[in-house]
């Protein structure tokens, strides 16, 4: 073979070999938690691969990093490492210690232009409450719930309880309970590990009482009305006898219900989906029973945007999360999930619509909005948080009573809060 007829051989083969994609101008990584069942990195990866086709300049490193204590473990473990992220979902509940560690920028210094300000005021009030501190927004919604109450329609008919009308206050879930109890049969369940604040935050705002002031520096654990709350959640099985007594597993507690071990539970609305697919009954979603008032604590991820990144990281990780919370976006995660679609316009969607009208159960958690309050959230908050785990816990299992319990977890909470007053 002569030099020449190589040479055009070679070049004639590089011709026909694809053109390799340009490098992307800037690259982005971001962690983000699941902490509800179903197969939900898959939809992630849709949003991430769809972003990246409108916007080929702009790579994203999506990471699924566990639950939502394990993704802020490892988004801070890489800040500090020096091998950071630019943006991540983390709980609304983080913002305090996020800003006292002074790893995050504020959504307002960056989300600058006429456009910008009316995307931020496109959320749900309720849903921006976490995420504003000091005059500025720090968080933005992505992944956000409230506790619905789920109920087995085949059971309260088989116990003459009418299905369409689940207990709408304490009183009528207890009776509602017993008569749904069996030998083999619990009438309700309550999940006290994982997040065990935040199902006692919500007896507490039934009850009438705020956990914590707006400002992140008090907390109000042991007044008569959160203790009353805490004491009433204890004797559904310690006097009624129709919840498990000690503590009820977060994790394994929407497979309990789907296998008739429980007639009713509480639980996030962002296991809707998982509970749609898995039933085989038929079964309700209601809001949470009141006493002197109704209401939820809202729950769930933010979108954070970290400092260290450059400018154009920074306006590129705006541009993808207002990808991802467009209502088209937000209306898929809220039908893959039960999250609540995080604004009016994601329920505008025909996608949305359609769904709602065919699925009603889908529009509870949105609607209970009307009546929610933030998620407890302070500074020091995981180990404000922890004392008042702790605290719940105690109490169901028996091993102290509700007064002593929360006069312990308010003393803790006030030593960790003082420097911030």
């Amino acid at each position: 073979m002569t030099r020449t007829f190589l040479k055009a051989a070679l070049l004639g083969a590089a011709a026909a070999l694809p053109a390799l994609p340009a490098a992307a101008d800037t690259e982005l990584t971001m962690y983000y938690p699941i902490s509800v069942g179903g197969a939900l990195t898959e939809v992630i990866d849709g949003f991430i691969s769809g972003f990246e086709a409108e916007n080929p300049d702009i790579r994203v490193n999506a990471v699924y990093a566990g639950n939502y204590d394990d993704t802020r473990v490892r988004t801070l473990s890489a800040i500090m490492a020096g091998d950071p992220a630019q943006l991540s979902v983390l709980f609304s509940i983080d913002v305090y210690e996020l800003m006292e560690q002074d790893l995050i920028v504020p959504f307002d210094e960056v989300a600058t232009s006429a456009e910008d300000k009316a995307w931020l005021k496109s959320f749900y009030p309720a849903l921006m409450a976490n995420g504003e501190a000091e005059g500025h927004v720090w968080g933005v919604p992505f992944q956000r719930s409230t506790i619905v109450l789920y109920y087995n329609k085949d059971m309260f008919r088989e116990a003459g309880l009418d299905p369409e009308t689940p207990p709408a206050n304490w009183d009528e879930m207890v009776a509602d309970a017993k008569a749904l109890r069996k030998d083999d049969r619990w009438g309700l369940m309550v999940p006290s590990t994982g997040y065990p604040y935040w199902m006692f935050q919500a007896f507490a705002i039934q009850n009438g009482q705020e956990l914590m002031s707006a400002s992140g520096t008090e907390t109000h654990f042991d007044t008569p009305a959160a203790v009353e709350a805490l004491t009433f959640w204890r004797d559904l099985s310690a006097v009624h006898d129709v919840m498990p007594g000690g503590t009820i597993e977060w994790g394994t507690l929407r497979q309990a219900f789907l296998q008739g071990q429980t007639a009713m539970m509480w639980h996030t609305t962002g296991n809707l989906t998982a509970v749609r697919d898995g039933a085989d009954f038929d079964f309700g979603v209601a809001m949470l029973p009141a006493h002197t008032q109704p209401g939820s604590p809202t729950g769930g991820g933010n979108f954070y945007l970290f400092k260290g990144a450059s400018e154009e990281e920074q306006q590129a990780s705006l541009k993808l999360i207002k990808y991802m919370t467009a209502p088209e976006r937000a209306a898929e995660w809220s039908i893959a999930t039960g999250y609540v679609g995080i604004s009016p316009a994601a329920y505008d969607t025909p996608a949305l619509k359609q769904y709602a009208a065919d699925f009603p159960q889908a529009v509870v958690a949105r609607d209970q909005l009307e009546v929610a309050v933030p998620e407890l959230s302070t500074y020091e908050t995981g180990r404000v948080r922890e004392a008042l785990n702790s605290a719940v816990q105690s109490v169901l299992t028996g091993t102290a009573q509700p007064q002593d319990a929360l006069e312990d977890a308010q003393s803790i909470a006030e030593r960790l809060l003082r420097p911030y007053r």
